[in-house]
């Protein structure tokens, strides 16, 4: 097995049993930054303890720019080696992504026993850890072949000093051979992913044109990592979804039908979460899995009230819903863990976002009026109808009883009449039995 291939393979099981690793946390404060460095870092050793590393020591440095070999400057990269051999840790972890060069270079000035990585790799590694479904390992795997190709290079780096002689040949080594050969393997790995990952994406697209056929209204759950999601489905449709405090619990979206209380079948789906800086890879791998999102018709757009940094989770995740397409779909702002507030701070929050949802899922606090919410949302684009059914045709009597709203219901001479209102999908099949004025 070659090195290359023991880094991709490496499975989560090995991880999980691995003893926790000490990790020194580095920080770059750049002007316009969108975040706090502090709440960042914070994030940042939440990630790390999710992967299973605890932080031993954190630096900040403060930049106008990166360094472009080192990321932070020469000066700086010598005291973070030091405080990694002081701290005896095993890692470095950059907040930021690094460029292929700059990890190189860092890498010289450390022990040869400390890696470096960057926050990219870290929510990789976590992905890897977390993913269970077939297409979530696939997705997982397709981001990090993606992350690890341009940096081929530094991992044959060993192979390079192995030339011998020089003059014509010495250009053409065993490691640039190799490396080449390497290239080639993980261009083809990609292309057999994506193959793999755009099967799996037709399935999932025939589930979804399956459940957009059946005219039901279907609602989306999107928000930052640990808002409480997958409690909140668990909530509503009685669901047993995987529900830790965890960042990144769940990766694989998973789908309920609800009722409401007027006997409209929903159908609420539950995705991925959120977190800023997320990886433009991941959102390229996952992207049939936010899909789900894209397709709504309605958004819960769950907001973690409980955080001092919702308002920043807010625009992290709305920056995502504009790259996946879903920026015009009605949304409810939902604040989830509500019981973790005082009055005071409830009431303010009320006051800022009027339009809100505020619920608490642990507690069952606030459900029944998103409830309302999502019922009126389903219903907004309804049709109201008159039609008298022929008793033959119990069928339509049916789906208007599991599919619409019924007004009032009563049985004549010719068939069943009903008042109704129906989604736009079904307006169609109810459309000969319409009862015009003259026949009222």
């Amino acid at each position: 097995m070659t090195e290359y291939e023991s880094v991709i393979q490496k499975g989560p099981a090995t991880k999980a049993e691995e003893r926790r690793e000490r990790a020194v946390l580095v920080g770059v404060e750049r002007p316009g930054l969108p975040w706090p460095l502090e709440s960042s870092l914070a994030e940042l050793e939440r990630l790390a303890d999710t992967a299973g590393a605890d932080v031993v020591a954190t630096t900040t440095q403060r930049l106008d720019a990166p360094n472009p070999r080192t990321f932070v400057g020469t000066g700086k990269a010598d005291e973070i080696a030091e405080l990694a051999r002081s701290h005896e840790a095993d890692l470095v972890i950059f907040d930021d992504e690094l460029t292929p060069s700059q990890q190189a270079n860092l890498e010289k000035v450390m022990d040869k026993s400390v890696k470096v990585i960057d926050r990219t790799a870290l929510i990789l590694d976590i992905f890897a850890l977390h993913a269970t479904s077939k297409e979530g390992r696939l997705q997982v795997r397709l981001a990090q072949n993606q992350y690890l190709y341009p940096r081929l290079r530094g991992m044959w780096a060993h192979l390079a000093s192995n030339r011998m002689g020089g003059g014509v040949g010495s250009r053409f080594g065993e490691g640039e051979s190799q490396l080449e050969v390497d290239r080639r393997m993980v261009r083809k790995r990609i292309t057999s992913i994506r193959r793999e990952l755009e099967r799996l994406s037709d399935v999932r697209s025939l589930q979804r044109e399956s459940r957009y056929g059946s005219g039901m209204f279907k609602v989306a759950l999107a928000g930052y990592t640990n808002a409480g999601k997958s409690s909140l489905i668990n909530r509503l449709t009685g669901a047993d979804v995987l529900s830790y405090d965890k960042l990144f619990a769940t990766l694989d979206s998973t789908t309920r039908k609800f009722e409401l209380p007027e006997g409209r079948e929903v159908t609420v789906t539950d995705t991925v979460g959120f977190i800023q800086k997320l990886p433009t890879t991941l959102v390229e791998a996952f992207k049939s899995t936010l899909d789900e999102i894209a397709g709504a018709d309605l958004i819960l757009h769950v907001i973690d009230a409980s955080s001092p940094e919702f308002e920043g989770q807010i625009e992290a995740v709305c920056e995502v819903l504009d790259q996946i397409g879903a920026q015009s779909i009605p949304t409810i702002a939902t604040f989830n863990k509500c019981d973790l507030l005082d009055a005071e701070t409830l009431a303010g929050l009320k006051r800022r976002y009027p339009s809100a949802r505020f619920v608490s899922a642990r507690s069952g606090e606030g459900i029944e009026e998103l409830v309302g919410a999502i019922a009126q949302a389903a219903s907004s684009a309804d049709a109201k109808l008159d039609v008298l059914v022929p008793y033959q045709r119990g069928d339509l009597v049916s789906l208007a009883h599991e599919r619409c709203h019924i007004i009032s219901e009563s049985h004549e001479a010719t068939g069943t009449r009903l008042q109704l209102l129906a989604a736009p999908a079904f307006v169609s099949a109810f459309s000969p039995y319409l009862v015009s004025d003259d026949d009222a």
